[in-house]
């Protein structure tokens, strides 16, 4: 039987829920409650969470239980990412994560409309299915992956859409690593608007 999402939010396809440290962009090193949803119809063929694009595989889980669980950890963050999480209505979720005294950050794709109340909003754009323009009016940080070298002219295409005060990064694909880096190096270099981001999680081993 096909997953019934309400549309209040109250019910979410949640694929893993974990506590670890962000590795990437502006909060690097930071503690965090990580939420990740399933269902995503992207599709970045370098995607290192494949299976979370089925929604259908990942159990109904009621955002009431997904608060309880993020209370039971020191760190009062929490990082909503997936799949694509603005496919469905997180007001629910943030307003009662929120109510706890816990911080909330969303890390999209920009390619659904903005719901939630959001503390942090990491826009990533993928090349597969434009983001929109309300969600980078709202973002607090653009963090593009850079797969090739096209890809720069992608980023700084999307930095004209942000507001003034957004951050710029830039991070090179996991797989890509060692042929970017180089590249984004110098690139930062030239253009000191943009930072680096890693991904640092990788490197420590951790989720």
């Amino acid at each position: 039987m096909a997953h019934q999402v309400p549309d209040d939010g109250t019910l979410l396809p949640l694929m893993e829920e974990f506590y670890t440290i962000q590795g990437e962009g502006y909060n690097t090193g930071k503690a965090a409650y990580f939420i990740r949803l399933g269902g995503c119809d992207v599709g970045c063929h370098w995607c290192d969470v494949k299976e979370s694009w089925d929604a259908e595989m990942h159990p109904l889980t009621h955002s009431d239980t997904i608060v309880q669980n993020a209370l039971r950890f020191p760190s009062k963050a929490v990082v909503i990412t997936g799949g694509e999480p603005l496919i469905y209505n997180l007001d629910y979720l943030t307003q009662n994560l929120q109510a706890q005294g816990i911080k909330t950050f969303i890390e999209t794709s920009g390619a659904y409309p903005l719901s939630g109340n959001w503390d942090w909003i990491c826009l990533s754009p993928k090349k597969f299915k434009a983001s929109i323009q309300q969600v980078a009016d709202a973002a607090n940080e653009l963090k593009v992956i850079i797969f090739n070298k096209s890809d720069f002219a992608f980023a700084e295409h999307h930095a004209k859409l942000v507001g003034p005060n957004c951050k710029l990064y830039l991070q090179p694909e996991w797989s890509k690593n060692k042929e970017m880096t180089p590249l984004i190096v110098d690139y930062v270099m030239a253009n000191p608007q943009w930072e680096i981001s890693l991904q640092t999680h990788k490197y420590l081993n951790i989720p």
